[in-house]
């Protein structure tokens, strides 16, 4: 059988990608034409390989070198490329290709052009985006009712929330989402579900008084799976305004000067419904930090989380750029 050249992979679309890579302590590289990190035991080299076609992005941590060669054919491909700390936290990287200074895209030009034109149609029009701002919110309440109450993705961790309670606050939310008169009304109303959500969770899981703290939050294991899951949402951020063709420049919600505000954006779209439970759940169970990543992705396949991101960016440049 002849081999696929790498340009072809890009084919397959991103939406129905199934892997995130997270990799430290090792070398990725081209070998036998396959892209492979290379790990040290003892005087022997392990070679594994990395399924490109199937690989939505792949964070690049502590002690990671990566070849040239390799960089071709990750972008052949179409795959994400990111570089971060220890145990996916926090995300960096020294190039100023894309707009957020985090991911090396793949430089393509054959990416659809209807998104970002209908996008940018409606981005300059403070009510307009206004509009689709809301638009982005009440998704992102659909998703949390579908994975939370609807599906019940987490009844087998015993992760149990009130249906009761959840519904009318989601209901509640969703209506002062509606009637918002700006921008910073919505981000109120987003900081304040925010609470009610920990709280619910945290009583799920009987975790206890939780505080949200960011970066630095000492031995609290839930804050730390929260940033280390976040991090995961925003590569799928990434790639799908990437496959859509939309600059993270052009946010809705994060700011118009913000880099890569519109990643943020997308991610906050599954953050919520996935790496939230996800992290409590993992506290809870006593996880380390690979078992969590394990997890989350597995939470991101299972719930097509990537397919759910792209879909409502499409729904909402279709439906405010007309």
């Amino acid at each position: 059988m002849d081999d696929i050249p790498a340009s072809d992979l890009k084919t397959i679309l991103h939406s129905k990608r199934a892997n995130i890579y997270y990799l430290e302590y090792c070398r990725v590289l081209v070998n036998g034409g396959r892209v492979e990190y290379v790990t040290d035991q003892g005087k022997k080299s392990l070679y594994w390989n990395i399924p490109i076609a199937n690989t939505t992005s792949i964070l690049l941590g502590t002690g990671t070198s990566i070849t040239q060669a390799a960089m071709r054919e990750l972008s052949k491909a179409g795959v994400m490329v990111g570089f971060c700390g220890g145990g996916g936290t926090p995300l960096f990287s020294a190039n100023e290709i894309d707009v957020d200074a985090m991911w090396f895209s793949p430089q393509s030009e054959h990416r659809p052009t209807e998104y970002l034109q209908n996008w940018v149609k409606f981005w300059f029009d403070d009510e307009l985006r206004l509009a689709a701002a809301k638009d982005l919110q009440l998704e992102r309440l659909k998703f949390i009712k579908r994975n939370w109450i609807d599906k019940k993705y987490f009844t087998e961790d015993q992760f149990q929330v009130d249906s009761d309670i959840l519904e009318n606050l989601l209901v509640s939310v969703a209506s002062d989402t509606e009637t918002a008169l700006d921008i910073t009304s919505l981000l109120t109303i987003e900081a304040r579900l925010a609470k009610q959500l920990y709280k619910l969770v945290a009583n799920a899981v009987s975790y206890g008084a939780f505080v949200r703290a960011k970066r630095g939050a000492g031995a609290d294991p839930a804050n730390r799976f929260l940033d280390h899951g976040n991090y995961l949402a925003y590569g799928l951020g990434a790639t799908a305004t990437w496959v859509l063709g939309l600059p993270h420049g052009l946010a809705l919600l994060h700011g118009k000067t913000r880099r890569g505000g519109l990643v943020f954006d997308a991610a906050d779209l599954i953050k919520d419904a996935i790496v939230l439970p996800q992290a409590f759940v993992s506290a809870m169970a006593g996880d380390d930090e690979q078992t969590f990543r394990n997890a989350c992705i597995k939470r991101f396949t299972r719930t097509e989380s990537l397919d759910f991101i792209i879909d409502a960016l499409k729904m909402i440049a279709s439906h405010h750029g007309v």
